[in-house]
């Protein structure tokens, strides 16, 4: 498979480590030092692009990647707002996106885990939820697309909560995000759940870029072949 690179950062060169071990080609590279020299003919040389850039310019990039029908697998949060209109123009123009505000097995594993305690934990009010997502001091978005998929999850089956803030709840209506930020560290997210008597904790630390580069290389043999507008969830059978 030959795959294009949005974004040729730390992510971007972890990526292409990660693919050239499962066997496939990268075809091209892109970065704020080189975007304008490629045009749409050596952007389609590419089976798939794998995009990880910055919230600005991944709409920007999702656009372009159809006007060409190329399909993209989209790693970048922070664009969420533009969802709806991006789900609209990828499916009347019968193009190929998956997105994911994380990409990691490991996190995906915990996406479903998280579903499933929060359905347990709404039985028993005593206990508050709270996220805690720790990265490093250059991520862009705060808090963490992680983190707000957490949140979401919980909300959706939390009969208390109604919306998340990003700082320590201040309203039993409120699911705290706390968002810390430290050199060198890839991600660590937190759902803690606590009692006047005890807590639960759900962790998940992440030691390097590996998983996350890894598992954006498997989401666009995924999505090889395959048309329509897809979240990472769909590559995975979590029962």
């Amino acid at each position: 498979m030959r795959i294009g690179l949005w974004g040729y950062g730390k992510m971007g060169h972890e990526i292409e480590k990660q693919a050239l071990q499962r066997g496939h080609e990268i075809i091209w590279k892109l970065d704020e030092q080189n975007v304008s020299s490629f045009s749409d003919e050596d952007l389609k040389s590419a089976d798939v692009a794998i995009e990880f850039t910055a919230p600005h310019a991944a709409v920007h990039n999702i656009l372009r990647a159809f006007k060409i029908n190329l399909p993209i697998v989209v790693g970048t949060t922070g664009w969420y707002a533009h969802l709806n209109e991006i789900k609209k123009q990828c499916e009347e123009g019968n193009h190929s996106l998956i997105y994911g505000s994380n990409f990691s097995v490991g996190v995906n594993i915990l996406f479903a885990v998280n579903t499933y305690l929060a359905r347990i934990m709404n039985r028993y009010p005593q206990y508050n939820p709270q996220i805690t997502e720790i990265h490093h001091t250059q991520k862009l978005d705060a808090p963490s697309g992680t983190a707000i998929t957490l949140a979401e999850a919980i909300i959706q089956a939390n009969d208390q909560k109604a919306y998340w803030v990003n700082h320590v709840a201040v309203e039993p209506e409120q699911l705290g995000i706390i968002s810390v930020r430290e050199d060198a560290v890839p991600g660590t997210h937190h759902v803690t759940y606590e009692s006047p008597i005890d807590k639960i904790e759900l962790i998940h630390t992440a030691y390097n870029r590996q998983g996350f580069a890894l598992g954006a290389v498997m989401a666009a043999e995924w999505l090889l072949g395959k048309k329509g507008f897809f979240e990472v969830k769909q590559m995975f059978h979590f029962s």
